[in-house]
């Protein structure tokens, strides 16, 4: 059986890799984001390149009804869903005061709210349809406060709790739920966040390619928590637990300041 992925914020980075990546398995997606042109510029694609069925469901899912659209729309052109990739969100830079309130409140309604919505209407079809697999795109910036990027910091850390909760309750109906959590990775994210100028951006980074691969393989084996790099994951998870925590916000601070 042909298992589809729906895919969101597929039009670039991590999320175009995870189709991508997909459909190299022959397998068809739903892409969705704001984007429409790019979207159909990657259906065409993938649908050369695999012969895979991509469809596209252009969407704004920061809206206060945008994930129960998606939702609708997916079930109005008879799709079921085996595999939901929540990936779409986002970042920006400066200090909470000096940013205008509405940018922080629209990324929480993305990065935490319409990742829950998904994750409810999609995983009770997967319950009722005996499995699934749902991936919560993450960040290693889910394991620390951030400052000057406070908001984006802890919407990631709610998605690492969330996804590992929800997994604790899905999996005796058959259904997984697994987050990655990625260091930098060279996307658009750091244009759209502001981060231009900052070490976190000057660093090595990994490949959207790379990540993406790294957290698909992860939900097909129904791991919790995945990290893309070993030796990112000792640091976060043997390391920087044992350092005192204003010492972690001021090197979060400096890795982040232009």
């Amino acid at each position: 059986m042909t298992q589809t992925a729906l895919i969101t914020g597929a039009s670039s980075g991590i999320g175009a890799e995870f189709a991508r990546y997909h459909a190299s398995l022959g397998g068809n997606v739903i892409l969705t984001a704001r984007r429409a042109d790019a979207l159909n510029d990657l259906k065409a694609e993938l649908e050369a390149d695999h012969g895979i069925t991509a469809t596209v469901i252009p969407n704004d899912l920061g809206t206060e009804t945008g994930a129960q659209e998606l939702f609708d729309a997916v079930k109005d052109a008879g799709l079921h869903v085996q595999f939901l990739i929540n990936n779409a969100g986002f970042g920006g830079h400066g200090n909470l005061i000096d940013r205008p309130l509405a940018d922080d409140l629209s990324m929480i309604d993305l990065n935490v709210k319409s990742l829950v919505s998904l994750s409810h209407l999609f995983g009770a079809e997967m319950v009722k349809s005996g499995g699934g697999k749902i991936l919560q795109v993450g960040s290693t910036a889910g394991f620390m406060p951030g400052p000057l990027q406070a908001t984006y910091f802890a919407t990631k850390a709610f998605v690492g709790s969330f996804s590992q909760a929800i997994d604790h309750e899905l999996r005796p109906h058959g259904v997984t739920s697994t987050v990655l959590c990625p260091g930098y990775v060279h996307t658009e994210f750091g244009k759209v966040a502001n981060l231009e100028g900052t070490g976190l951006v000057k660093q090595k980074g990994a490949t959207a390619a790379s990540v993406a691969k790294i957290g698909y393989d992860a939900m097909l084996k129904g791991k919790l928590v995945v990290i893309n790099e070993f030796g990112l994951g000792f640091m976060i998870n043997w390391l920087m637990p044992f350092m005192p925590l204003r010492m972690k916000m001021k090197m979060i601070e400096k890795m982040q300041t232009k």
